[in-house]
């Protein structure tokens, strides 16, 4: 059982608890309804164990090497613990990928599914894996273009064998981010699909009201890296 969270913490945590709170009851869902994902990149074991023993139990890391580096020996001390990728895969590091975390953000083309399927058989390992949708199209991006997407996800149900548990987007920086979450969450509905990774410390608000299951946040919790 995760420990209660404090109510006053030096790295924010609390008044991110408190913001998610009460965007679940604008929203009118429960607390439960949200799992807040604390993005621990770059920052180390020293930064991240105040937050740990605070209560807070699911966390995101960007890189592979960066979170084996640091993650075995925290787990170990602190049981309970959910990892979740948030970053970019490459298909090289899917076996890593697949033994340290618990939850795959970022599918998003056939290499990676056929990876992510061969280590899932080998390891007899189910992370939860989230389909990243490019809802801005955005070139630099990684991500499905939404009118690919439905192609993509039936993919990787029926050529691959992949339960898929969700879509993961990131808005573009320059435009606002409502309609970019209201995109992701029709697509997930008529895929049959409930959970929905989207917001980040400065937008996890609106997306906790367009239907957002977890939000990534790290500098409003961590502070600036």
């Amino acid at each position: 059982m995760a420990t209660p969270l404090t109510k006053s913490l030096p790295n924010g945590l609390a008044q991110v608890e408190q913001d998610i709170a009460r965007a679940c009851k604008e929203a009118r869902r429960e607390r439960a309804s949200v799992t807040l994902i604390a993005v621990s990149k770059t920052f180390d074991a020293a930064a991240i164990s105040p937050v740990i023993d605070a209560g807070q139990r699911a966390f995101g890391e960007n890189r592979v090497q960066e979170a084996k580096a640091k993650w075995p020996a925290l787990i170990a001390a602190r049981p309970g613990i959910a990892l979740h990728l948030i970053g970019p895969l490459q298909s090289n590091k899917a076996k890593e990928a697949v033994a340290l975390f618990d939850a795959i953000h970022s599918v998003d083309r056939p290499s990676i599914c056929e990876a992510l399927a061969k280590e899932i058989n080998s390891q007899n390992k189910r992370p939860e894996l989230f389909v990243q949708i490019n809802t801005g199209e955005e070139p630099q991006k990684a991500g499905v273009a939404p009118g690919e997407a439905d192609a993509f996800i039936a993919s990787c149900r029926d050529k691959y064998g992949l339960v898929i548990s969700g879509l993961m987007c990131i808005p573009p920086v320059n435009q606002a981010p409502a309609p970019h979450f209201a995109l992701t969450a029709k697509i997930a509905a008529r895929n049959g699909l409930k959970n929905l990774s989207m917001g980040m410390s400065a937008d996890f608000a609106v997306a906790i009201l367009l239907g957002a299951t977890h939000v990534r946040v790290g500098s409003a919790i961590f502070g600036a890296r």
